[in-house]
């Protein structure tokens, strides 16, 4: 065998030492970087540019960029940025008090008390957050309770979750709620042995929350920015806000005119307000751009658990043949379904129970018989009562889709435990299942809690607060979960194409964690800490 020469092969290795290096904004390096494309491809290195991922491999490709800035992982993991596909951003009044995370109603009457001195005597306080399950009293706030706190200002606190809240005596006599005072359609009104009003009202608080004055544009604007900006701390980099009226989305668009570059990138539900309203908005699904964009026609077919009110197909334990309720009459549901689909919108419905699930799968695939459509992706939202067989099929056939919540599994273990039996209740919020009939699912939280790591713990290990498992056959191996945190849920906003994988070309979106959730003790899921959140390549939350 020839050998060239020792001076050509150190003039080969000069040039190989001397090539000129490429620009670059980002280089990300020495880490565990999952790309979630088919694959699941795990690389070392990844280089941005122009606010897209422009390489990935090896350590090797590090010394070909010029970088603005390079970031040691020190052995830490990447995934793409979660992004979650229902959620709740809301600004709030001053009036408002943020009750997650309270551990006692000692605790909630006491804030009520501080912002009682705050806001004034005969002030509305409102607050939204609180949940039975994790109160030291191991019982919902009452109306007792509140006025015990507040005996002259009216008071009003939603449960997390927003389907039922609690309101004092002061409130009640203003919006006049009494003993004599009918059911509200699609709602209740709780009374006590004695025959008494509670204060609890399922569904239907509005009849006494909408007495409380209105937060000021500037309350609003000043709070949703912040809570957009909180989100950045929980690794999410995309949102689905899950509804506004076509005015409140005007809030959004003058935020993001401003803002956009620094907040996580949303989607915005529009809440169905019939057609001469939605003509007059004159966008639909899919218009605006990557920062904030369009979303799905959103319609509550049934209510939730916490009160409870999702609408089963079996009576509820101890309940009569109460089976839940539905929002929308189902001929008006048919009627409204026909026409947005018409109208090329894409539709993502909130449905629960298993009765309100095979309703609205039902009226949704006569919508597509009578109007086809190729890639139209309508989807449920919940989807928390496993339907029968023949409603999964229906739904993988005609590619109805779901934006499942499995940290419901762990943080609504009480209301479902309360409320379900049997295999109902060990497949509550099921993920696996679903996928093995062919039905695409995309993982979010509605806000009980938002943080993603919840929902993947949840999801992985299916178990609830108290450590009971439910249903094994139902979790999902820590890829799946990545994957319906990132790239199953950027399919339902139709931007597969341009985010939710770390691949070449696709949008720079990215979440350093402390530890390697692929490896990590399942039970440790909810304690790896987010280090940086990185959106269009820039850093936009660094922990320190």
């Amino acid at each position: 065998m020839r050998h060239a020469p020792l001076a050509v092969l150190l003039t080969a290795a000069g040039f190989a030492a001397c090539a000129p290096t490429e620009p670059a904004d980002l280089v990300l390096t020495g880490g565990k970087i999952a790309i979630v494309d088919e694959a699941f491809t795990i690389h070392s290195t990844l280089v941005v540019r122009d606010g897209r991922v422009l390489a990935v491999g090896g350590p090797e490709i590090a010394s070909r960029y010029d970088a603005a800035r390079t970031i040691d992982l020190a052995g830490r993991l990447v995934v793409p940025g979660f992004n979650d596909t229902h959620t709740h951003i809301r600004g709030n009044a001053r009036r408002y008090i943020d009750l997650t995370g309270v551990n006692s109603i000692v605790e909630i009457q006491d804030l009520v008390r501080a912002k009682i001195i705050e806001m004034g005597e005969g002030e509305w306080i409102t607050g939204y957050g609180w949940s039975e399950d994790e109160l030291a009293e191991g019982r919902r706030p009452l109306r007792a309770d509140l006025d015990a706190a507040a005996p002259r200002n009216p008071v009003m606190l939603t449960r997390a979750g927003g389907h039922s809240g609690v309101a004092n005596s002061v409130a009640l006599t203003l919006a006049g709620v009494d003993r004599t005072t009918p059911q509200p359609e699609g709602g209740v009104i709780e009374y006590d042995a004695r025959g008494e009003l509670n204060g609890v009202i399922r569904e239907r608080q509005g009849i006494v929350g909408r007495l409380a004055p209105d937060a000021t544009p500037a309350e609003l604007r000043e709070t949703q920015i912040q809570v957009l900006r909180n989100q950045l701390a929980l690794g999410i980099t995309s949102l689905i806000q899950a509804g506004e009226t076509p005015e409140d989305f005007g809030r959004w668009e003058s935020i993001y005119e401003e803002l956009g570059t620094e907040l996580p990138r949303a989607t915005v539900q529009i809440r169905w307000v019939g057609t001469d309203q939605l003509a007059a908005f004159g966008r639909r699904t899919g218009d605006g751009t990557d920062r904030l964009r369009v979303g799905a026609i959103k319609v509550l077919v049934d209510g939730g658990f916490t009160g409870p009110a999702a609408y089963t197909t079996e009576p509820y334990p101890g309940m009569g043949d109460y089976r839940g309720l539905l929002n929308v009459p189902e001929p008006e549901l048919r009627q409204l379904i026909d026409e947005a689909h018409e109208l090329g919108w894409q539709l993502g419905f909130h449905a629960i129970g298993d009765a309100a699930i095979e309703l609205t799968v039902d009226a949704f695939v006569d919508a597509l018989t009578k109007n086809p459509r190729v890639d139209h992706r309508h989807y449920l939202n919940h989807f928390t009562v496993t339907p029968s067989v023949r409603t999964m099929e229906l739904m993988a056939e005609h590619g109805i889709a779901i934006a499942q919540q499995p940290n419901f599994t762990y943080t609504l273990e009480g209301r479902y435990a309360a409320n379900l039996e049997g295999d109902r209740l060990a497949h509550n919020n099921p993920l696996k299942i679903p996928m093995q009939y062919g039905i695409f699912m995309a993982l979010s939280s509605d806000i009980l809690p938002i943080d993603p790591r919840v929902g993947l713990y949840a999801a992985v290990t299916r178990k609830g607060m108290s450590g009971q498992v439910y249903a094994t056959d139902e979790a999902l191996t820590m890829e799946e979960a990545i994957r319906g945190y990132t790239a199953n849920a950027a399919w339902l906003t139709f931007e597969e194409d341009t985010k939710g994988t770390l691949e070449p070309g696709m949008l720079a979106d990215m979440v350093v964690l402390a530890e390697d959730l692929l490896t990590i003790d399942p039970e440790r899921i909810m304690d790896v800490a987010v280090d940086m959140t990185i959106v269009g390549g820039r850093v936009l939350f660094e922990r320190r």
